[in-house]
């Protein structure tokens, strides 16, 4: 369970990572990543795929290793099967901050994962969405946050 500590923590930084985000900008993950950059913080987006150039109009880093200091967390939106290996990579990239995605479901909160950040020492948002506490939350999202305020200790 995320603390509400965590989450702030993590919002209040300005060179974030973000694994998960599509060349389609219509994906939910693409709207989480332009909210955040628009708000001010440099983003990196961080796409395996080599013919992946650009996301969001960004350069794009084919690994979390290849992403330019500073970076003060990672945002991780990616399937489930493929959250261990991000969050080692950041693990190993010394990022000191995870934010593990999650909205309905499992999201990309691996227990695997959650544990391999506590064992590392770093600091791990697991299992909520950017969306409900950066800025004030809006339509569905104010939904959202409302119901999934139990899931967050203070």
């Amino acid at each position: 369970m995320p603390t509400r500590t965590a989450i702030d923590d993590f919002l209040g930084q300005r060179n974030l990572a973000f694994a998960g985000a599509s060349r389609n900008s219509r994906e939910f993950a693409n709207s989480v990543y332009r909210h955040l950059r628009d708000g001010g913080r440099t983003m990196y987006p961080v796409h395996r795929d080599p013919d992946v150039l650009a996301i969001e109009g960004d350069v794009a880093f084919h690994s979390v290793s290849a992403v330019p200091d500073p970076v003060d967390g990672i945002i991780v939106m990616v399937p489930p099967d493929s959250v261990v290996d991000v969050v080692n990579d950041a693990i190993d990239r010394g990022i000191q901050r995870v934010w593990l995605y999650r909205g309905s479901g499992q999201g990309s909160v691996v227990p695997e994962a959650v544990s391999l950040c506590r064992q590392a020492g770093v600091s791990v948002v697991d299992g909520a969405c950017p969306f409900m506490f950066d800025g004030r939350p809006t339509g569905f999202h104010r939904v959202h946050a409302f119901f999934s305020a139990h899931r967050i200790a203070s």
